[in-house]
C-alpha cells in the first residue's frame, strides 16, 4: 500500500483595488479557480472582505489551504491601492503565511494584452482574412499600459510579451505626461527598427479613451502598426503573477507599501502651501 500526501493542496489569494475595478482571484498550480471583478472603485472598501469570503466559500478553500496572498501596488487610484494591501497585509497575517506585491500595471498589460488577442482571432475567424503584415515587424509584441492620472498624465509602463508568458518589463511603472511618453516611445520604436527589433504590433491596453486616440499617439503610427484596445483589469492576471512571485518570493510584511509613482493631490497641495508659508 503506498502512501498518499495528505498536505492540502497549496491555493494563492490575490486581490487589486488599483482600478475601478475590484479584483479578487484564487489560483492554484497556474490554474483559476475562481475570479469576481465588481466596478465600483467607491465602495471597494465596503466589498472587499465580503468578495474574498465569497471566493473562499465558493472553492471550498480554508486558510489552511491559502500558500500566501498576493496584491497590485498600483500604481492606480491612491486610496483604493491602500485597502487592497492594507487587507492583504492583515490576511497574511493572520494566516501566517507569505505576502508579495505585483505591479498592478504588469497585470493589466497581460490582460489587455490576452483580450486583444482574443479578438483579434475572433475577427479574423469570422472575416476568414490572414493578419496584415505592412508596417509589423518581426520582434516581440509592445505592450503599453495606460491609466489616467489626470492632466494629461497617465501611470503607464512598456512591457515585451512573447508566447503566453507574462509580459517583461522594457520601463518602469511610473506616472507620466502623455506628450512625452509618445515621442519617446517612438524614439524606443526607432532605435529597435534600426536593430532588427522592431516589435510585431504595439498594444496600447486600459484606459485608453482619453490617451490612445488616434491623434495622439499619430507618431507612433507613422513607425509602426499600433492598436488601442480598451481594457479593464480582470482579478486573474493579478492571480497569476502573484503566484509566480510568491513561488520565488515574498516581501517583508511590515514594509510592503502601494506604489504611489506620485503625491496623492491633497499632500501635493498641502506641500504647495507648506512651501509658500516657508517662503513668505
Amino acid at each position: 500500500m503506498t502512501n498518499q500526501n495528505e498536505e492540502p493542496r497549496k491555493r494563492f489569494l490575490a486581490l487589486d483595488t488599483s482600478t475601478a475595478i475590484l479584483g479578487v482571484a484564487i489560483t492554484e498550480n497556474g490554474k483559476l479557480l475562481h475570479e469576481t471583478n465588481a466596478s465600483g472603485e467607491r465602495n471597494h472598501s465596503v466589498h472587499l472582505l465580503p468578495i474574498i469570503e465569497q471566493a473562499l466559500q465558493a472553492t471550498g478553500t480554508t486558510s489552511a489551504m491559502i500558500g500566501g496572498v498576493a496584491v497590485g501596488l498600483g500604481p492606480g487610484s491612491y486610496t483604493g491601492t491602500r485597502i487592497a494591501v492594507t487587507a492583504a497585509k492583515t490576511l497574511a497575517w493572520a494566516w501566517k503565511v507569505p505576502v508579495a506585491g505585483i505591479s498592478s500595471l504588469q497585470a493589466l498589460a497581460w490582460g489587455g494584452l490576452a483580450a486583444a488577442l482574443a479578438q483579434q482571432q475572433k475577427q479574423t475567424a469570422i472575416a476568414g482574412d490572414a493578419e496584415p503584415e505592412e508596417m509589423s515587424g518581426t520582434g516581440p509584441d509592445w505592450v503599453v499600459p495606460l491609466l489616467d492620472a489626470r492632466r494629461g498624465q497617465a501611470y503607464t509602463a512598456l512591457f515585451a510579451a512573447d508566447g503566453e508568458e507574462a509580459p517583461r518589463r522594457l520601463e518602469p511603472d511610473a506616472v507620466r505626461l502623455m506628450a512625452d511618453w509618445v515621442p519617446q516611445l517612438a524614439g524606443r520604436l526607432k532605435e529597435a527598427t534600426a536593430e532588427g527589433r522592431k516589435p510585431r504590433v504595439i498594444w496600447l491596453v486600459g484606459e485608453t479613451g482619453l490617451h490612445g486616440s488616434a491623434e495622439s499617439i499619430r507618431p507612433l503610427r507613422e513607425l509602426g502598426r499600433v492598436q488601442s484596445v480598451p481594457y479593464e483589469l480582470e482579478g486573474r492576471w493579478a492571480g497569476y503573477l502573484g503566484e509566480e512571485r510568491l513561488q520565488a518570493g515574498s516581501d517583508d510584511l511590515h514594509s510592503l507599501i502601494p506604489n504611489y509613482t506620485q503625491l496623492s493631490e491633497a499632500e501635493a497641495n498641502l506641500r504647495r502651501s507648506r512651501e509658500g508659508s516657508l517662503n513668505q
